[in-house]
């Protein structure tokens, strides 16, 4: 065997070892994956989004409060914006009422009369909810007005009874993926304060990944033919709350909305 052999049958084997080393180290530095007792990947726990999507899913600068009293403290933060694509492909006549929503949006906006939230809108509030996972069923109960949802998992055959706040949840697992088909939501909930809408034919589907031990990307894709021109997406980070003792406490606003929504059927009402 020649010299050049000899040379190539020890660089080869000295490459593979190299190679494998450069594996083994990237597998070690990818997340681990937390898992139930029957395997799958395991969501529970109580999370929270943090940034500016709950005022507005696109990217916006800061601005003026909902009422001048309340000054810098009420005003609205800039934010980056959690649209793939930057924009939501509302077709003109959505697009118009999606401004007006926003001029009027402490009059219009659901979450200010403590209505439920919806979905996605409920997992980027500024609260935090809580996922609770078994074999059959993943509930999310959220702080906000105590809202929650049942999540069926591998019923894909299971139709909603009725239109709801909430809609709809159907959830199975794309590899290491919580992917949840949600459908039968009322129209009247919004996306965000900037008058974001949909209507009831409006079908979202969610994906949670984990990214590391404390932290999951959370990603939904909208579909409403009535008011978007195609599907379109949203993503962002949802953080565990480490907090000691952490725990959701009670939200309960219908009786911080009472006064606006019925303060004029008061008794008072009509004293000067």
């Amino acid at each position: 065997m020649n010299n050049f052999s000899t040379h190539r049958c020890t660089i080869i084997p000295l490459f593979l070892i190299f190679l494998a080393g450069s594996v083994s180290a990237h597998a070690a530095d990818m997340p681990s994956v937390p898992r139930t007792a029957d395997g799958n990947p395991d969501f529970g726990g109580i999370w929270q989004a943090l940034g500016t999507a709950h005022y507005n899913l696109e990217p916006h600068a800061a601005d003026f409060p909902p009422l001048p009293m309340l000054g810098a403290v009420g005003s609205i933060p800039a934010g980056l914006g959690v649209v793939d694509g930057e924009t939501i492909p509302y077709t003109a006549s959505a697009r118009e009422q999606q401004q007006t929503n926003k001029d009027n949006w402490l009059t219009l906006d659901p979450i200010v009369k403590c209505f439920m939230p919806g979905v996605p809108r409920a997992n980027y509030l500024p609260f935090p909810f809580q996922i609770i996972q078994s074999t059959e069923h993943i509930v999310m109960a959220y702080e906000f007005a105590n809202a929650n949802r049942v999540v069926y998992m591998n019923r894909p055959d299971f139709e909603a009874p009725v239109f709801s706040w909430m809609g709809h949840s159907r959830g199975h697992f794309e590899g290491d993926s919580l992917v949840i088909d949600v459908t039968d939501q009322v129209p009247d909930t919004w996306l965000d304060h900037a008058g974001n809408h949909h209507t009831d034919a409006l079908r979202v589907t969610e994906r949670y990944t984990h990214i590391g031990p404390n932290a999951l990307i959370y990603e939904a894709t909208l579909v409403d033919p009535n008011v978007y021109t195609r599907p379109w997406t949203i993503r962002l980070p949802l953080y565990r709350r480490l907090d000691t003792d952490m725990q959701l406490l009670e939200f309960r606003c219908v009786e911080f909305a009472e006064e606006l929504m019925y303060g004029h059927l008061s008794k008072d009402a009509g004293t000067p």
